[in-house]
């Protein structure tokens, strides 16, 4: 099931991972300026506890979230890395390091903080690895685990004709074969 909502095939450089993040931060700090503004207009004694929890602040971070856990989703496919796994791990970390921080306030990074300093070290480092990290090599899907013949070249390296691709290929055996 998290396939369908982290499985997304697109792929996102560095730069545009960038540009991305920066223009979901301006809209989103655009949208709670608009939550605040309205809610601070309709009444004048509104709790900020009241307003985090209205339903279009509610509906705000919803769509932040999602819009977070996509864009890194799609960074962590450009780089060579599976969602599915990742940001799950992600998640579970945190989660671990909020109950650290809470259960042992002299671990936490401050008085009221709800992480610690390993948590800030590697949140720190995934998202200086989204940032900056290479994109992967983009590569065509395995062979089927029942075939033993290796692949052929590849017509892009070096002086290797396309003919030659072909006449490999079909030396090996694999000529009119099918796939199972």
């Amino acid at each position: 099931m998290l396939n369908f909502v982290f499985g997304f095939n697109a792929r996102l450089s560095r730069l545009r991972f960038f540009l991305a993040s920066l223009a979901l931060g301006l809209v989103m700090g655009t949208l709670v300026f608009a939550i605040v503004m309205h809610a601070a207009r309709g009444t004048s004694h509104m709790r900020p506890v009241d307003i985090a929890w209205s339903w279009p602040s509610l509906i705000a971070i919803a769509l932040f979230t999602y819009a977070t856990f996509s864009l890194q989703s799609m960074r962590l496919r450009d780089i060579g890395r599976d969602p599915v796994c990742v940001i799950p791990g992600w998640i579970a970390f945190a989660i671990i390091d909020h109950l650290v921080a809470t259960k042992f306030p002299a671990l936490a990074i401050g008085k009221g903080d709800a992480q610690t300093a390993a948590g800030a070290l590697v949140n720190l480092g995934l998202y200086l690895a989204l940032m900056f990290w290479p994109s992967g090599e983009f590569s065509e899907p395995p062979r089927s685990s029942g075939s033993s013949l290796p692949p052929p070249p590849s017509p892009d390296r070096g002086t290797v004709s396309a003919a030659r691709v072909r006449a490999v290929t079909a030396a090996a055996g694999g000529f009119g074969r099918r796939a199972s």
